[in-house]
């Protein structure tokens, strides 16, 4: 088994893959994060267009958000994963992309309407915080295992002969 430095190759690749998952998927956190405190809290703008719709705001900038995680994951997190099937890869990441974004949802849902808070830093915490803490974990396992299936094998270093 080849090391650099000690560690094998693999777990510098799936080292490499936590990583660029993490950036991409910051990246596509900031989209949310600033989409969401404009639309229920006017972030700097005074206007909140869906101040009494927080949970559809998060869903509706989480939708674009992914569409950016997405493209990231695909061109660069996982890029030495291929898709089994592209078409249903793609479905397959928008699916389950949903079902662990009920995660910081039903977070915020509960801070929201059972709890009864609604400041920006009770819907921050309980969505961005705690909700996309817990489903990080799960996103990174259930896209590596569901969408990004097949490992790529890396070409063999030439040999001087």
């Amino acid at each position: 088994m080849s090391t650099t430095s000690g560690r094998p190759r693999s777990t510098r690749r799936l080292l490499g893959e936590v990583l660029r998952f993490l950036t991409v998927g910051g990246v596509a956190t900031l989209v949310s994060f600033v989409g969401f405190n404009l639309l229920v809290h006017g972030l700097g703008t005074g206007s909140a267009p869906m101040r009494d719709q927080p949970v559809a705001a998060f869903v509706l900038v989480n939708v674009l958000a992914g569409c950016l995680a997405y493209a990231g994951m695909r061109a660069w997190a996982f890029r030495d994963r291929e898709v089994s099937n592209p078409s249903t890869g793609l479905l397959r990441f928008f699916g389950l992309g949903a079902l662990t974004m009920l995660v910081p949802v039903v977070c915020l849902w509960v801070s929201r309407y059972v709890l009864g808070l609604s400041s920006p830093l009770a819907d921050n915490v309980s969505a961005n915080v705690v909700g996309l803490g817990l489903s990080v974990v799960l996103r990174f396992w259930v896209f590596r295992r569901f969408v990004f299936d097949q490992a790529v094998e890396p070409e063999p270093v030439g040999r001087a002969g």
